[in-house]
């Protein structure tokens, strides 16, 4: 019977040093912790905690909302925390899923969460929108490509000579903006 700690901060810029003490306050024997935004299931930390936990641990957490932001995914991953026989405590919201009380609360709160996060998006929405009218919001500009060295790298690329992550490297484009121009250029072959 293990005593688990996650902890997630959504930046690179975030300190974890708060949740690090709450985790002390339950003498966690084994952390994972990552900075990464909760908008999704698809984080490392949080999948290697997942394989870890086994049936009469007890996942300590500061706060829901480090688990996951919205309903469905908080309650996917509670799903498989109750399947392997996993206790969650979370610290803040005083929830420990043992009692029918703690699940029941825990999906309260995971459906006010997932509002409190698309409502914050709307507004970001809405202000967008306003600064576009004034003509003080402009968008983020497009990545502006070399497109004669791309079609260099593209041959290259396409006969086997460099890997798709050499032909980004060389260009200095993320995944999915390298995958984009691809199509862009081919589209004009």
């Amino acid at each position: 019977m293990g005593k688990i700690g996650y902890i997630r901060v959504s930046t690179e810029h975030q300190e974890t040093a708060r949740q690090e003490a709450i985790m002390d306050q339950y003498h966690v024997e084994r952390i994972f912790a990552e900075k990464i935004s909760g908008k999704n299931a698809d984080r490392p930390e949080l999948k290697a905690m997942l394989e870890y936990v086994r049936e009469g641990d007890t996942l300590y957490i500061e706060s829901i909302s480090r688990l996951g932001r919205s309903t469905r995914d908080l309650l996917n991953i509670i799903d498989i925390l109750q399947r392997k026989g996993v206790t969650l405590v979370s610290s803040k919201e005083n929830i420990d899923t043992n009692a029918p009380q703690g699940r029941f609360v825990l999906s309260i709160f995971a459906a006010l969460s997932e509002l409190e996060r698309e409502q914050t998006l709307q507004r970001q929405r809405e202000g967008i929108a306003v600064a576009k009218s004034k003509g003080k919001y402009k968008g983020r500009q497009p990545i502006s490509v070399d497109w004669e060295n791309f079609a260099q790298l593209y041959e290259q690329w396409k006969s086997g000579r460099i890997t798709a992550v050499e032909f980004r490297k060389r260009m200095k484009l993320n995944k999915n903006t390298f995958y984009r121009r691809v199509r862009e250029y081919e589209s004009k072959l």
